[in-house]
């Protein structure tokens, strides 16, 4: 029977080493989703208004950013911006900033839908009781929003996490760049090692995303 070559991974540091790309992605991740839920959110609110020209131009924005693929945007602003503006951008900050912009785009659509799926009886028997428009988004709208937005937010981060790991292709040193560096380094001695590196890299992934979908159906459910 061959190897199914995860003999590598005892070798040196390669374990070690697929988990500091590891968390190197997880960096990325977490600095994009904390950005995003903030920013998210309050273009989310902000789209949702009936009126204004930046209600218009932050829709371009989102239809932009959703119509991009993310590969492309990680090219622009890495290659693209270093050449038009002779910025020296590293790949972790490029990825930040890419990642940063999907994720705002795909929060705030989030958000509106949330907001805007709140039934209009429930703003007009607030407004009936007398209280006034902040008062009803805040203690009428934005609690019943949040039972809807929650689940789909925490959907939203497992996809992010999951797609840091296009930012191998410029150059970031993450989990799936030194699992190529370990096959590269034994390619010889381990003519399997692509099979073992990966599914590992499959496991970490899914140890570190299962979790997360898991609480996501679990309050679908709660709150369905």
């Amino acid at each position: 029977m061959q190897s199914l070559g995860l003999e590598v991974l005892f070798k040196g540091k390669n374990f070690a080493r697929l988990l500091g790309g590891l968390w190197t992605a997880l960096q990325i991740s977490l600095i994009s989703i904390a950005i995003s839920m903030v920013l998210g959110t309050l273009l989310g609110i902000l789209v949702g208004r009936k009126n204004g020209i930046g209600r218009v131009l932050m829709r371009c924005y989102l239809e932009f950013i959703h119509i991009m693929p993310q590969m492309v945007l990680l090219f622009i602003v890495f290659f693209g911006t270093a050449k038009a503006f002779g910025w020296n951008l590293s790949g972790e900050l490029s990825s930040v900033i890419v990642f940063s912009l999907w994720g705002t785009a795909e929060m705030s659509d989030l958000v509106r839908g949330a907001v805007t799926s709140v039934p209009v009886i429930q703003y007009e028997s607030a407004m009936a009781l007398g209280l006034s428009r902040p008062q009803v988004f805040r203690f009428v709208i934005l609690p019943q929003a949040l039972r809807r937005l929650i689940p789909q937010s925490i959907n939203l981060i497992t996809r992010m996490i999951k797609t840091t790991s296009l930012v191998l292709m410029i150059g970031v040193v993450e989990i799936l760049k030194v699992g190529q560096q370990i096959i590269e380094a034994n390619r010889k001695s381990s003519p399997n090692a692509a099979f073992g590196v990966y599914l590992t890299i499959f496991l970490l992934y899914f140890l570190l995303c299962w979790p997360v979908s898991l609480l996501a159906r679990q309050l679908e459910k709660r709150w369905g």
